[in-house]
């Protein structure tokens, strides 16, 4: 049984920057932040909502960047990021590194990764990958990483919804249906 739209778009209906922001906005994303080094050796950092796993075999992801950033051109030339899921208690360090401009580091704890990109503290998880490709679509670029290193932190992610942070409250809506395929 499929659902049907209370009201269908008129043909050559326009979808506006406003529509589309308002309808993926309502799809939870974690909170990454994506972080390297310019060629002077200056921890860069960007926060993007689009991180993914993309291939087991090999290991792969993927996320994109909006093509007006200034700061992921310093991280692609060295062709190499760590990706830090954030926690829910690290909304400090999201702001800090959403800004513009060089001082987005000033107060963000971070160590070394083996790959020699910063690894901010306390997070879920961080993930070091090479820049394996990128490619340009419509107004962002999609980037490729291969996963050289991996390793879990604790805690619970932090999340955004529509224009809001938030964490994920797991609740059982069917505990009779432990294979979670409706029968």
């Amino acid at each position: 049984m499929s659902a049907t739209p209370s009201t269908a778009p008129a043909a050559g209906n326009v979808i506006t920057k406003e529509d589309y922001r308002t309808v993926f906005g309502q799809l939870p994303t974690g909170v990454t932040a994506i972080t390297g080094r310019t060629d002077e050796g200056h921890p860069m950092g960007l926060v993007v909502g689009t991180f993914a796993s993309l291939s087991l075999d090999p290991p792969l992801v993927t996320f994109c960047v909006d093509k007006s950033s200034s700061t992921w051109p310093s991280i692609r030339h060295m062709e190499r990021f760590t990706a830090n899921i954030l926690t829910k208690d690290q909304l400090p360090t999201c702001r800090a590194l959403s800004r513009k401009g060089a001082d987005k580091f000033r107060d963000v704890a971070y160590s070394e990764s083996p790959l020699g990109t910063p690894r901010l503290e306390n997070c879920l998880a961080w993930i070091d990958c090479h820049v394996l490709s990128e490619v340009v679509a419509g107004d962002h670029y999609v980037i490729v990483g291969s996963v050289e290193v991996m390793e879990a932190g604790v805690g619970d992610a932090l999340l955004f919804k529509g224009g809001k942070f938030g964490r994920y409250e797991g609740i059982d809506i069917d505990p009779g249906n432990t294979g979670g395929v409706a029968r």
